[in-house]
C-alpha cells in the first residue's frame, strides 16, 4: 500500500508540473516585455533625465559617468550584471532609461520592441585591451599587432563586418601555426557586436575576431574566457587571463590596476528610452521554439546541465569526506578532550565557512588562493563547494555522533574495542542513519548553490540560461526553463534520497 501511495504522489506532482507548464505554453504574452502597457516617450534629451531612474551595467564606464555626473540630477541609478538585464528592465517599465555603448544599444533596440536611442550622445570614449600591470613585453606585442592590423586593413574589415554588415569578416589564414603557446582573453560575451554567442554557441564579435587576428599575427592560440564584466579586470590583474577585451574604456581608475594598449576603436555612450509603440503578442510556444529549438540551443542547456551535475557530484563526495573528518575531530575532542589543536583549526574552519557567503568564497579561492595557478575552473568550483558543503556536513554528522547514547561507547569498550574501532563499528553507522535526512537537504542545497559557478566563467546550467537570454533578448523563457530544470532535479533527487532513507531505516 505504501508503495502504491508513493507512486500516486509522484505521479500527482509530475502531473501538476506538466499542467502548469502547459498552461504557460498556451498563454499569449508580449514579446520583449512583461505584458504591461508601454508608456509614451517622455525623455527626449539629457535634461529630461532629471528626477528619473537610469539603469547601467555594473562596472562599465556608463556606470562611472552616470554615478559621477551631478548635473543630471537623477533620482537614482540601478546597476545590473549585464547590459541586456538593464535594457530588459527598461522595457518592463522598471526604470526610465539606460546608458550603454552605442553599438550594443543599436543591437538591443533592433531586437526589442518599443525602445529608441536619443539623438544626443552622452560621451565619447576609446576602447583598448587590458594587460596585467608591468607586463611590458606582452603590451608591446599587442600594440605592434594592433598597429599592423590597422595598417593592413584587417581591423577595418572586422569592424565593417559586424557594424555595417559588409564583407566576409575575418578568418584565420590556412595553415596558420601558433608556436608561441596560448593567450587567454577575458571577456563578457553579452555585448553585441563586440562579443556575443552565435547560433553555434561560439563567441564572436569585433573583439573576439580581433583577438583571433592578433593571435594569428603573434603566433599565439587565443582562448576566450567568458565571465561577468566586473571580473574581467580582476582576471587580468591576477594573471588568470593574459589580456581582456570587452569594449573596455581607458580610465584613470582602471589604470591603477592594469595597463592598456593603444586604442583600437572609438565608441560612445548613448541613452536608450521607451517610445510609444504597441507590443507584439507571441505565445509561449513560439518563444520556446525561438529560445531552444532555433539553432539547437537545447543542446547548450544539456551541456550546462552536465556541468552542474558534475560539480555537484564531486563536491558532494569531497564535502562528505571533509565533513566526516572534521566531525570526528570535533566530537573526539568533545568526548575525550584530545586533539585540541586540530579542534581549534576545525572550529575556525566551520566558523569562517558558515559565516561568509558562498559566492565570496568561490571568488576568493579563484582570484586569491589560486591567483597564480592555472587549473581548470571546474576543479576550482569543486574545491570551493566541497569546502563550503564540508563545513555544514561536519556539523550535521557531529550532531548525529553526539546524539548516540554514551552507553554505546561503553558497550564497545567492554567488548575490547578501542575508541577508534568503537567509533568505526558502533557509533558512525548509527550516526549516519540518524542524519540521512539532513544530508539529503544539504545535497539539494549544494545542487542549487552551484548556480553561482558563472561568476568564474563556468558554463553551468544557470550561465547557459544567461547566454540564451543574451542571444534571444527574452528573459522569461530561459529563466523559467532553468528554474523548472532545477525543480525537476530537486524532485528526482529528493525521491531517490527518500528511497535510500527508507532502506536504511528498515535495515536499522
Amino acid at each position: 500500500m505504501k508503495k502504491h501511495s508513493s507512486m500516486r504522489r509522484t505521479f500527482a506532482v509530475l502531473l501538476i508540473i506538466g499542467l502548469v507548464s502547459a498552461m504557460f505554453m498556451a498563454l499569449p504574452v508580449f514579446a520583449g516585455s512583461d505584458g504591461t502597457e508601454e508608456s509614451a516617450q517622455t525623455i527626449f534629451s539629457l535634461e529630461d533625465l532629471a528626477g528619473k531612474v537610469v539603469g547601467v551595467q555594473t562596472g562599465t564606464t556608463g556606470d562611472i559617468y552616470i554615478s559621477d555626473d551631478p548635473d543630471l540630477k537623477l533620482k537614482g541609478v540601478e546597476r545590473y550584471n549585464t547590459g541586456f538585464e538593464a535594457v530588459q528592465a527598461l522595457s518592463q517599465n522598471k526604470i526610465d532609461a539606460v546608458v550603454i555603448d552605442d553599438q550594443p544599444a543599436q543591437a538591443f533596440v533592433a531586437q526589442m520592441n518599443g525602445l529608441t536611442i536619443l539623438d544626443t550622445e552622452y560621451v565619447k570614449e576609446d576602447y583598448a585591451m587590458a594587460v596585467q600591470k608591468g607586463n611590458t613585453e606582452l603590451l608591446g606585442k599587442l600594440n605592434e599587432a594592433i598597429a599592423a592590423l590597422q595598417e593592413n586593413g584587417t581591423l577595418k574589415t572586422i569592424i565593417d563586418f559586424y557594424i555595417d554588415h559588409s564583407g566576409e569578416g575575418y578568418t584565420s589564414p590556412k595553415g596558420i601555426k601558433h608556436p608561441n603557446g596560448e593567450l587567454v582573453m577575458a571577456t563578457n560575451a553579452e555585448f553585441p557586436p563586440y562579443e556575443y554567442y552565435d547560433d553555434n554557441n561560439e563567441i564572436v564579435g569585433i573583439d573576439a575576431d580581433l583577438a583571433k587576428a592578433i593571435g594569428d599575427y603573434l603566433g599565439y592560440e587565443v582562448t576566450i574566457s567568458d565571465m561577468k564584466f566586473d571580473s574581467i579586470i580582476t582576471s587580468v590583474a591576477t594573471g588568470k587571463a593574459q589580456f581582456g577585451m570587452a569594449g573596455l574604456t581607458v580610465t584613470e581608475e582602471r589604470q591603477q590596476s592594469i595597463d592598456f594598449t593603444n586604442p583600437y576603436y572609438t565608441g560612445k555612450q548613448v541613452v536608450i528610452v521607451r517610445k510609444s509603440a504597441g507590443a507584439q503578442k507571441e505565445t509561449i510556444i513560439d518563444r520556446f521554439k525561438r529560445n531552444f529549438l532555433q539553432a539547437g540551443r537545447w543542446k547548450m542547456l544539456l551541456s550546462g546541465l552536465g556541468v552542474t551535475l558534475l560539480i555537484t557530484f564531486f563536491s558532494t563526495i569531497f564535502g562528505v569526506l571533509i565533513g566526516f573528518l572534521v566531525a570526528i575531530i570535533r566530537s573526539t575532542h568533545d568526548k575525550t578532550g584530545s586533539l585540541r589543536v586540530l579542534n581549534i583549526i576545525a572550529q575556525i574552519y566551520t566558523t569562517v565557512i558558515r559565516g561568509t557567503p558562498t559566492v565570496v568564497q568561490l571568488l576568493i579561492i579563484y582570484y586569491v588562493v589560486f591567483a597564480s595557478v592555472n587549473i581548470p575552473k571546474v576543479v576550482v568550483a569543486v574545491i570551493a563547494f566541497s569546502m563550503n558543503s564540508g563545513a555544514y556536513i561536519s556539523e550535521i554528522i557531529r550532531s548525529g555522533i553526539m546524539s548516540i547514547d554514551e552507553g554505546q561507547f561503553e558497550a564497545g569498550r567492554s567488548l575490547g574495542f578501542n575508541y577508534a574501532r568503537t567509533m568505526r563499528y558502533f557509533i558512525l553507522p548509527q550516526a549516519f542513519t540518524n542524519v540521512v535526512p539532513a544530508l539529503g537537504n544539504e545535497f539539494i542545497t549544494l545542487l542549487k548553490e552551484t548556480s553561482i559557478s558563472g561568476y568564474i566563467a563556468i558554463n553551468d546550467l544557470t550561465k547557459i540560461g544567461d547566454v540564451i537570454r543574451s542571444r534571444t533578448y527574452d528573459a522569461f523563457m530561459p529563466l523559467v526553463t532553468v528554474a523548472l530544470v532545477y525543480l525537476l532535479l530537486v524532485f528526482i533527487f529528493a525521491r531517490l534520497w527518500g528511497v535510500l532513507e527508507g532502506r536504511l531505516r528498515r535495515n536499522g
